[in-house]
């Protein structure tokens, strides 16, 4: 496809829908053409961003005091069964693998949809002492759900590539309460090391995830109003404790059961973080996730283009050695061409060099996000690129957290909350009560997303079901 294609091929971002299924194909991140509904193809420059934002995840994780192992991907029936709520949940969603070869299974074998039944029974044999806790283990793997919705890539998808599952274990209710909130920060932290601000709240009963005593979870404001749920951590109490038979001693010689969290992050992970910074001319990437941090354009004329050249590949090699992801574009591309293709490609800073800035010992750097020219001296071009990636990432950031509170609005009518969520989020008050909920679900045409876990609330205010005072507010949204 020529550039001049290419270029006219990407939608405008207030078409988002379309804007996204595009950029995917465009920016080259993932392929949706793999003969099977729901299941993606990683290209190599998608890949990079997500190993990149792997990397930060499992930084944090590691630092939390989590270790990172791996379980298998069959979960035997008898297994699978065993905690009846949990089932429930995902009975619609799940693969099941019924042959060897030609050889009917004696036990159907169940493709993860969630790791709880695979992983619990080894942690019956794994825990046996109070000394065993807390036991802190994530892995990173795919996991298969028979989604039956319109499927999308990085949002729902029936093979979730790259989902980060934890599940800790606990002597105590009080000790799981406390690590759910941990998980809680350490996604938040994750999400400000991708520029991404997001929503926390507690899910209403009706949504907790099953067999759970409760949900919290994390959500990102798409740029169509619609929110995404990007991270969830339950506290599952004893219930699969006794399920699976999970005890330890005491230190007075008694048996008691474990207390058990798990707290779950995926791709959708990198859908928010390219929905929310991209524009009309493709990515915009966080410096510290993108395969390419600096791009190199020589301005090359028929005099001095050695010297040009030249001076680009010392640059490159000094960035390098700081430790920095560049590349120099030094293709026969006109210059529009090259800039549009790493514009497309989210690199966070373009440096030009040419005779004159050879003359003038400089490059001129390009902010990817502002598009904002300013000159580095070249002796001084490690320090003045670090700079400006801390720049373009707290620019990033605030910009992003300016768009999402410009997108929550507090209601106190059920018509307003209808009009409000067309934009954004809206906030009402709710009494607490479920039969309340439910039915303002169902008179607004979508979900109560939950409570806010920073409260919202204006004191004390009217349930608009029942007329009840309260002061709780909760988030009531679109989603995907």
């Amino acid at each position: 496809m020529a550039e001049s294609e290419k270029e006219a091929a990407l939608p405008p971002k207030e078409e988002f829908s379309d804007w996204y299924n595009e950029l995917l194909w465009m920016a080259e991140i993932m392929d949706v053409r793999y003969p099977v509904k729901g299941l993606y193809v990683w290209y190599p420059f998608g890949f990079a961003i997500r190993r990149n934002t792997y990397n930060i995840i499992r930084e944090i994780m590691d630092n939390s005091g989590h270790q990172e192992a791996l379980f298998p991907l069959l979960i035997p029936e008898n297994e699978f069964m065993k905690e009846a709520e949990h089932i429930k949940g995902f009975e619609d969603e799940v693969y099941w693998v019924t042959h060897g070869g030609k050889d009917l299974l004696d036990v159907p074998l169940a493709l993860r949809p969630t790791s709880e039944t695979a992983i619990y029974p080894m942690y019956k044999i794994w825990i046996r002492s109070h000394a065993d806790l807390p036991l802190k283990i994530y892995q990173i793997v795919n996991t298969f759900r028979y989604e039956t919705k319109h499927t999308r890539p990085l949002i729902r998808l029936r093979e979730i590539t790259s989902f980060k599952e934890a599940h800790t274990v606990h002597a105590t209710w009080e000790d799981a309460e406390a690590q759910v909130k941990e998980a809680v920060e350490l996604y938040t932290e994750i999400y400000r090391r991708l520029g991404v601000p997001v929503l926390r709240s507690r899910r209403p009963d009706w949504d907790k995830f099953p067999g759970a005593d409760y949900t919290d979870a994390i959500d990102a404001v798409m740029p169509d109003g619609k929110t995404l749920q990007i991270g969830t951590a339950h506290h599952l109490g004893d219930n699969f404790a006794k399920t699976f038979d999970i005890k330890y001693e005491a230190p007075d010689g008694e048996q008691r059961y474990a207390y058990q969290t798990c707290y779950g992050i995926s791709e959708r992970c990198i859908a928010a973080t390219i929905s929310i910074h991209g524009d009309d001319k493709g990515l915009v990437l966080p410096p510290e996730i993108a395969p390419v941090q600096a791009v190199i354009i020589p301005i090359i004329f028929k005099k001095g283009a050695a010297e040009v050249l030249a001076a680009c590949k010392d640059v490159q090699e000094r960035l390098k050695k700081a430790g920095m992801r560049v590349e120099i574009d030094a293709s026969d591309l006109r210059p529009g061409a090259k800039y549009y293709k790493w514009e497309m490609k989210g690199v966070p800073l373009r440096l030009e060099i040419g005779p004159r800035d050879l003359e003038n010992n400089v490059a001129v750097a390009v902010r990817r996000d502002t598009g904002e020219k300013e000159q580095i001296p070249l002796p001084e071009i490690e320090a003045g690129v670090l700079s400006k990636f801390e720049a373009i990432h707290e620019s990033l950031y605030e910009k992003a957290k300016t768009g999402l509170e410009s997108r929550i609005f507090d209601c106190t009518e059920i018509e307003e909350v209808k009009e409000k969520i067309q934009k954004g989020v809206a906030t009402i008050p709710w009494c607490g009560k479920r039969e309340c909920g439910l039915a303002m679900e169902e008179r607004i045409g979508a979900g109560i997303l939950g409570i806010p876990l920073t409260p919202r609330g204006k004191g004390k205010e009217k349930c608009p079901s029942c007329g009840e005072e309260t002061e709780i507010r909760v988030y009531v949204a679109r989603t995907y």
